[in-house]
């Protein structure tokens, strides 16, 4: 056993980044003494694209009761994180595995870094999800500032963790970091949304009449290329589009100018329900049930937690060839990948899993062995350095094994 502090952002700027903080600690708690400190204020409300949804309190997923938590970290608050470095001098904790995926937070990781190095004196494991967003990609001055604060707290880590070989590559190159202080630990299926729920069921009370639904799911930005589903939406026959429903719901961070025209022009916009808005824990099972293809037509990505939700419910998944997406989904057999940025790929495939469905194939696919308690286990492993992290025959599959054992 040992004394575990997780860092992530809490349930006030509610995001897929708060589940994964969630899930990861509640697995490592069945072992181990977790504690964890959450960024609470991440940014000020009026300059965060999702300022409506701030402060919702209708998530269903919630910290085991044996977790302590520090809640938390304000972005302009220093005292803030006096009392996070008090907790932290409290619980005395071996190993720190703190989450990066925005600079934003930066300067408070830093402190937490800085006060760790000088005082806690803990491992401090890095775990990586996005090495540079589209947002701080796409402004100098912010990707400047992206890229030098992110090589400082990378550096400040002993280690390092990203979830697939081909990120752990672009870590290695960006940040100018050792591989060897790199392990890759394969993204959990989120079971949590997973729910028994009837697919008519979930159909009526989405209010879907068509016999064919194709969903995208997930917050919806310009890099994610919801436009070019929507164009592979306009190229399928007319007898196929007016028997299918396409549905985009997400929150909407508003840099994709051009979706709302796209689909105000379809010719096939009566079939298209775009429901930008925060979606409640409750309504998920609904829109996965419901879907009989779940589309993610990334232009980059450095993973998805969408496709790990949608391998819990054995969808079918379409999605574009990028290599993350690749070892995301390399031992699920329910997956297609198309050329980024290709429409007339993305129809054909969307064509090819309708004919399935027309003919009564079955397209519903067994979910990966890729659970929260496999992933707290290999953590404990970078934990207590009693394992190997080895690839075998060149793929892309991950094992461990004991150290002096093959």
């Amino acid at each position: 056993m040992a004394k575990v502090c997780v860092i992530g952002p809490s349930k006030k700027f509610f995001s897929g980044m708060s589940v994964y903080t969630i899930c990861l600690a509640n697995a490592l708690s069945v072992n181990n003494d977790v504690s964890v400190v959450l960024l609470r204020n991440l940014l000020a409300r009026l300059l965060y694209p999702g300022k409506w949804n701030v402060g919702r309190d209708d998530q269903s997923v919630g910290f085991l009761a044996q977790i302590h938590t520090y809640d938390g970290l304000d972005w302009n608050s220093p005292l803030s994180w006096l009392r996070a470095y008090r907790f932290l001098k409290q619980q005395e904790p071996d190993v720190i595995i703190m989450l990066w995926w925005t600079s934003v937070v930066a300067h408070m990781q830093l402190a937490i870094a800085l006060a760790n190095r000088l005082k806690i004196k803990a491992k401090l494991i890095l775990e990586i999800h996005e090495i540079l967003g589209s947002s701080e990609e796409s402004i100098l001055p912010i990707r400047l500032y992206a890229r030098m604060m992110s090589r400082l707290l990378s550096r400040s880590a002993d280690v390092f963790v990203v979830h697939s070989a081909a990120v752990k590559n672009q870590v290695v190159e960006t940040y100018g970091l050792k591989g060897d202080r790199g392990f890759v630990i394969p993204h959990a299926l989120y079971n949590t949304y997973y729910k028994d729920y009837n697919k008519q069921v979930a159909k009526d009370e989405l209010g879907i009449e068509e016999e064919f639904t194709i969903l995208h799911f997930g917050m919806i930005r310009r890099y994610k290329g919801i436009s070019y589903l929507v164009q592979a939406f306009d190229r399928l026959p007319q007898d196929v589009a007016q028997h299918s429903r396409l549905i985009i719901a997400g929150e909407d961070w508003g840099d994709d100018s051009s979706l709302v025209a796209l689909i105000a022009h379809s010719p096939y916009k009566d079939y298209i329900s775009f429901q930008p808005m925060f979606v409640p824990d409750d309504m998920i099972p609904k829109y996965f049930s419901a879907a009989d293809v779940v589309v993610l037509p990334y232009l980059r990505t450095s993973g998805s937690g969408v496709a790990n939700i949608a391998m819990a419910y054995g969808k079918p998944i379409i999605t574009t060839d990028l290599d993350p997406m690749r070892e995301c989904l390399q031992d699920y057999q329910g997956a297609a990948f198309v050329p980024v940025g290709d429409s007339t790929a993305l129809r054909d495939e969307l064509l090819e899993i309708y004919t399935q469905y027309k003919r009564g194939q079955a397209i519903v696919y067994d979910r990966p062995q890729s659970t929260w308690d496999e992933t707290a286990r290999r953590f404990e492993c970078i934990i207590d350095q009693h394992c190997n992290f080895i690839y075998v025959n060149g793929d892309m599959s991950l094992y461990i094994t004991e150290k002096g054992r093959q």
